[in-house]
């Protein structure tokens, strides 16, 4: 699939965005994912789909549920402009706008700054010409502009309202003082319900608060239809503060994106964009400069701050020949780096490319939340026109006057803001929570899923072991030396880069020379054959030997055993341990007390070695010997005798156990930082090789899952109650209006709390 990327600046209705959503899902051949909180649309299409059609209907769609919106394309590869500015950033990467900016300025290009929902600008009249960076960021400016417009709206309409309310004027003078202030304060909510009208679109928070207060001046209400729209203003002025300041929040945790790389050639240092180098190129790294693209240290002994991406507080060291990841920050010493990964394929890009797109894979309860509001308000509003009509009708004495004011505030009170905003941003803070403590998760899906964990199954070999092997034992046959033995074991492993094979070539402790390897054949789950020195050597496990029919002496050990064979004769073996992870026992044990059922052990090494390990970590089961097949065959067993809503976690290591991984209701792969393929292969990546990551990982999911619930019952129960209040004629209708922007705003700032990871 394509995938394309629309930013929508000046969104800021959570229930529009929705209705865009869906809109733009119903464009044939596409699919589409809102991602409010970043203001992303995220397009998916087959390859040959055209897009140049479906930008212009996104663009229609999105003017009709929100004229003020400003359509802009994510472009790649970066333009021309892009690599001569030095700043950038998740999201906004590069953009270009698919309509006019309705300011007194155009802008046909946006770049993004340090913040990433928030974009640096360029006025530029004539895309010819070079852009000039007037170094602010557009969503800093329209946030200031619209702050202070509102601040002046609200003080000019409260003193005229305050005005109306003192001063003893007569019926006209009084009417015209109050309308004055009245549009004053609620002029723009009134133009863009017209607006709205006029595209179709009727059931939006800017028409249910016109008919609302412009009913309370028919009804001769004049105070109360101000004070609603000035109450309604000041509910607007928090609530985008406390948006604004939740997406501040969550783009701090992922400021990792590199503004710049020194490029060394020769003695000439040249400071370029990180897109602009290329695979080979030597960079230079000074002490607080972040490392921009992923490569392997030439010269330079560092400690580097790792915790933007692993979350760990501890600096790591960086020494020549040590691997560099862009996101890294040079803490002291001067590093010279060879580039060996375009900064598209660096791993600080994957991480912003994962989270950014993190909101594309929603959780049923979003699901649930965007289905119950396009019900919802029409529901409401239908139950209005019912109050104002039906009961004046049927009841003696009733008047009209007092039944439609009861109407008028269930209108204040159906908008479904609350909830539609909040429930995102509870997910979205989650992940970025995960995030900043190095766990990446692809969706809200998979972190509600993680409430659900009954069953988690443990590949061994540096998941709940360290993976860094080391040959204890040489035991070599009759008519071969340990140098023998070591020299075709090393040979035969020379092109794998399994840890085992690691172990047996730095115990070899000599080069290899592979002009004398004339074969070379990996089996699955069995072992390798190579032909090397005119000889067909066997490497492998006790089912290769068998099934290659060569007598062998097996012995028990905790260790692994490799067997060697030379022209189908036994050679001897070699005995390679490996040493559990501190924080494992502990791990396995903190699952348990969160509600895990059964932990499980899924591994290729032997009985002896898997039941000794799962004995130390006091583990549920444990299967041993297996091929990648088998793994999923026992997955698929387990799957079997979990409950209707229970989930399987399989951790691995992302490379060996993907048809695992891809099987699991979550599969989570361990130490990612700089694995392609664990990023790729995992619904879930763990930056580094703690297990202990896991139980963190399980506790955001459930922190998430609580403030979620507490937005959902807090907001629905307010609304409820406000609607009875309204029906009794008990609630005014500017309290009505705390029931809907108030309790935006309080659920907002409940779902802020998801930025503090330190408490779980």
């Amino acid at each position: 699939m394509v995938r394309k990327q629309v930013i929508l600046e000046n969104l800021n209705c959570a229930n529009c965005a929705s209705k865009i959503e869906d809109e733009v899902n119903q464009i044939d051949g596409l699919n589409a994912s809102m991602n409010f909180i970043s203001k992303i649309l995220t397009l998916e299409a087959e390859p040959e789909y055209d897009f140049s059609n479906a930008m212009n209907q996104v663009q229609t769609i999105a003017r009709k549920h929100e004229p003020d919106v400003v359509v802009a394309e994510k472009l790649d590869p970066p333009s021309a402009w892009e690599n001569a500015t030095n700043t950038g950033s998740f999201p906004y990467e590069n953009t270009m706008l698919l309509g006019e900016h309705r300011d007194d300025t155009t802008i046909p290009e946006i770049r993004s700054g340090s913040d990433p929902f928030e974009t640096t600008h360029a006025v530029n009249q004539d895309a010819g010409k070079a852009a000039a960076n007037t170094k602010k960021k557009i969503g800093e400016i329209l946030f200031e502009n619209t702050l202070r417009k509102q601040i002046i709206k609200l003080i000019i309409g409260s003193v005229l309202f305050a005005a109306g309310m003192i001063l003893q004027l007569g019926d006209w003078q009084e009417l015209i003082l109050f309308l004055i202030s009245y549009l004053i304060a609620g002029g723009t909510v009134i133009l863009k319900a017209i607006k709205g009208i006029l595209r179709g679109q009727a059931f939006n928070e800017n028409f249910l608060m016109s008919v609302a207060t412009i009913g309370a001046f028919l009804i001769g209400e004049y105070p109360e239809g101000v004070a609603v729209m000035l109450f309604y203003l000041i509910g607007e002025i928090f609530e985008n503060q406390a948006i604004g300041q939740s997406r501040k929040s969550i783009s701090s945790l992922m400021d990792i994106r590199p503004d710049y790389a020194n490029r060394l050639t020769g003695e000439e240092i040249r400071r370029l964009s990180p897109e602009e180098i290329k695979i080979g190129d030597v960079i230079l790294v000074n002490p607080g400069e972040r490392i921009p693209l992923d490569g392997k240290v030439i010269s330079g002994i560092s400690q580097v701050d790792t915790a933007a991406l692993t979350g760990e507080s501890i600096p790591r060291e960086l020494k020549p020949g040590s691997e560099a990841f862009s996101g890294f920050v040079n803490k002291n010493g001067v590093l010279t780096i060879e580039v060996t990964k375009t900064f598209g394929e660096s791993t600080v890009s994957k991480i912003l490319d994962l989270v950014q797109n993190a909101g594309s894979r929603k959780a049923p309860t979003e699901q649930f939340i965007t289905k119950f509001a396009n019900y919802y308000t029409p529901a409401v509003v239908y139950s209005a026109f019912a109050l104002a009509i039906i009961p004046p009708l049927l009841i003696s004495g009733a008047s009209f006057a007092d039944w439609i004011y009861r109407a008028l505030v269930f209108l204040v009170i159906s908008c479904p803001c609350a909830f539609v905003i909040s429930i995102p941003l509870g997910f979205f803070g989650g992940i970025g929570g995960a995030s900043k403590r190095g766990i990446l998760v692809k969706g809200g899906n998979f972190l509600e899923a993680l409430n659900h964990v009954e069953t988690v199954i443990f590949d061994k070999t540096g998941t709940l072991t360290k993976g860094v092997f080391e040959v204890v034992r040489v035991n070599p046959q009759p008519g071969f030396s340990m140098d023998d033995l070591i020299t075709y074991a090393a040979y035969a492993e020379s092109h794998s880069s399994h840890p085992i094979a690691l172990s047996i070539l730095k115990a070899y402790q000599k080069g290899v020379d592979f002009r004398k390897i004339q074969s070379y054949d990996e089996i699955a789950g069995h072992g390798l054959k190579v032909t090397a020195f005119g000889k067909q050597i066997i490497a492998g496990n006790d089912k290769f030997l068998i099934e290659e029919r060569i007598p062998f002496q097996n012995q028990e050990s905790s260790g692994t055993t490799v067997h060697i064979a030379v022209n189908q004769q036994y050679a001897g073996n070699l005995i390679i341990s490996d040493q559990v992870k501190e924080d494992a026992a502990a791990a396995i044990k903190d699952l348990k007390a969160l509600g895990v059922r059964k932990t499980v052990l899924l591994t290729g090494d032997k009985k002896s070695m898997a039941e000794e390990v799962s004995a130390k970590l006091g583990l549920d089961a444990v299967f041993s010997e297996l091929l990648p097949a088998e793994k999923v065959e026992k997955l698929e067993m387990l799957d079997a005798e979990k409950t209707r809503k229970g989930k399987i976690v399989f951790v691995g290591d992302g490379i060996n156990d993907a048809p695992v991984l891809a099987r699991a209701d979550i599969g989570m792969a361990m130490g990612g930082l700089g694995s392609d393929a664990a990023i790729e292969a995992a619904d879930i990546v763990l930056m580094t090789d703690e297990p202990s990551k896991i139980v963190t990982a399980i506790k955001i999911a459930k922190k998430t899952r609580k403030i979620v619930v507490q937005n959902l019952v807090f907001a629905f129960g307010v609304k409820i109650i406000f609607l009875g209040l309204g029906a009794f004629g008990a609630a005014t209708m500017w309290e009505a209006v705390f029931g809907d922007t108030g309790v935006a705003v309080i659920a907002i700032l409940n779902s802020m709390r998801m930025m503090n990871t330190k408490r779980l």
